[in-house]
């Protein structure tokens, strides 16, 4: 697990107190970052007879949204850590809001592209990212249970907004829907005003004195020889802190030495495979209702159903992952809950009414629940919360691939064939194939860990061995002077167990 917060952070995380109402804040941002590009497919149909588009084109549009969403991670990281998260967020939902007021102006699907996916995807960026970042900084024994309530938003707002959609796109069209929608999400202001900022007190660092600590003939230098030797030493230290300051400077505000992480890099892989099936069933679910008869708002209902279920099982999932028993083991629980979404979607062509649709859409709000509930629990427990904010950017922007070809590319499969199976087969097979690789690499990955231990511990004791030797000198005992370098090094490099494990892997 994640090491301790209070060695990390430089502050003890309250577990509580504000950081309940910073968890509504982040329900209320989080859920409209995630249940936004879902519930506006209710206006789909509509949309597509107007412009008279295709499947796979109008499926554009929350493709869009979403890719912007986590494409625009890292910038959004940046920007909370260099202002915080609560005005990062208020920006975002200023965007969100004049995004879909000027959706409701667009006069072709391409204006729709930018103002809905563009405009409005960066400003959901811009809401999710400093929500998750700062639940980590306010909980740490609880941020399981924390993670799990935030991430509840998602299906509170969705199962509200689905038949609100509805209620609004028969009452106003989808141009007024799109022009009340955008005061809606202004609410996302008011939640960003809750994010109060936590953390240590953090000070200018002062200019060392160059000369303090010299010994005074160190100090006492001829001034030919400091004449001689200054362009020469100055130019030499100008580049390298040069290089130096551009790469620290810009690794303060984005980690890239995460990418040398293995349990990173794990996660990232298996997280692009899923995401090629992740959103596309919900995306299409409605649509696909009505491929087979059934009336609007039934249709429309499906969501409503997969989001009180899913509002259920993500508190619970947190509530369950932060036990002592999962908790050790939440890699292998994140990988069961992907497989076991692929395998709800491979069931659900086998649902050709609406009572197999109901089945369908409580098993899918179930699995969906579990896998958002650790989707970042997962992330910050193999990274460490410092490096989190980092980790969560670089993950969103590659993740961002996926997530813009996966919709696009069920409505191709939909137009091609004429059926929605196929579109559900895809998605099943790409989440099947992502749980079980998650969880046959991660077990690789705790393996590898133990050996490292084991061997760290044991050049660690010879290494001790050896220097004790050396400093008896009643015993005569020789010892390479390489070799007791070495030995020192790598002493050091293990004195921390905690430091080596982050590093390793982070559990």
């Amino acid at each position: 697990m994640a090491p301790s917060p209070s060695k990390d952070l430089g502050y003890t995380p309250p577990d509580g107190g504000w950081g309940w109402v910073v968890v509504f804040g982040a329900f209320i941002s989080i859920g409209f970052s995630y249940a936004f590009p879902k519930a506006i497919t209710i206006y789909f149909k509509e949309i597509q007879e107007f412009f008279g588009t295709s499947y796979s084109e109008i499926a554009w549009v929350s493709s869009i949204m979403l890719a912007t969403m986590y494409g625009a991670g890292p910038i959004s990281s940046i920007l909370v850590n260099r202002y915080g998260s609560r005005p990062v967020v208020i920006l975002g939902g200023l965007l969100c809001g004049t995004g879909m007021v000027s959706a409701s102006f667009c006069a072709n699907i391409l204006q729709l592209y930018i103002c809905v996916g563009i405009i409005g995807g960066f400003g959901l960026a811009l809401n999710l990212q400093p929500s998750v970042i700062v639940i980590g900084k306010y909980f740490s024994k609880r941020r399981p249970i924390a993670n799990g309530i935030a991430m509840a938003g998602s299906p509170v707002l969705l199962c509200t907004l689905a038949p609100f959609n509805q209620f609004l796109s028969d009452a106003f069209g989808w141009r007024g829907s799109f022009l009340i929608l955008g005061a809606v999400l202004l609410n996302c202001c008011v939640a960003g005003a809750l994010f109060r900022p936590i953390g240590p007190v953090v000070g200018h660092h002062e200019n060392q004195n160059p000369s303090k600590g010299r010994t005074p003939e160190k100090q006492n230098i001829s001034k030919a020889d400091q004449d001689h030797q200054q362009p020469v030493s100055l130019l030499a230290t100008s580049e390298n802190k040069k290089k130096q300051s551009c790469f620290e400077n810009f690794n303060m505000f984005l980690d890239l030495t995460l990418f040398r992480h293995r349990g990173f890099l794990i996660y990232l892989v298996g997280n692009v495979i899923m995401f090629f099936g992740f959103f596309a069933p919900i995306v299409f679910l409605a649509p696909y209702a009505r491929h087979i008869g059934i009336d609007e708002y039934s249709s429309a209902f499906l969501l409503s159903i997969m989001g009180i279920v899913d509002m259920i099982a993500r508190p619970s999932t947190g509530i369950i992952a932060n036990s002592k028993w999962v908790r050790p083991r939440i890699q292998y629980f994140f990988g069961f809950s992907i497989a076991f979404n692929g395998f709800c979607h491979l069931m659900c062509p086998f649902a050709t009414d609406y009572s197999g649709l109901i089945i369908y859409s409580i098993f899918l709000g179930l699995a969906f629940g579990m896998v958002c509930a650790m989707l970042f629990e997962t992330l910050v427990d193999l990274v460490g919360a410092p490096r989190f904010s980092s980790a969560v950017g670089l993950v969103t922007i590659v993740e961002c691939i996926p997530i813009l070809l996966g919709p696009p590319l069920g409505g191709a499969l939909v137009d091609t064939f004429g059926e929605y199976k196929y579109m559900y087969y895809k998605c099943g097979a790409a989440m099947l194939l992502a749980g079980i690789f998650l969880c046959i690499m991660n077990y690789y990955n705790y393996r590898m860990i133990e050996k490292e231990e084991v061997s760290s511990l044991k050049d660690h004791e010879i290494c001790m061995k050896n220097g004790k030797d050396m400093t008896a000198v009643e015993y005569g005992t020789h010892v390479d002077k390489d070799d007791l370098q070495n030995c020192s090094a790598v002493a050091c490099a293990v004195s921390d167990l905690e430091s080596l494990k982050k590093e390793a892997n982070g559990t």
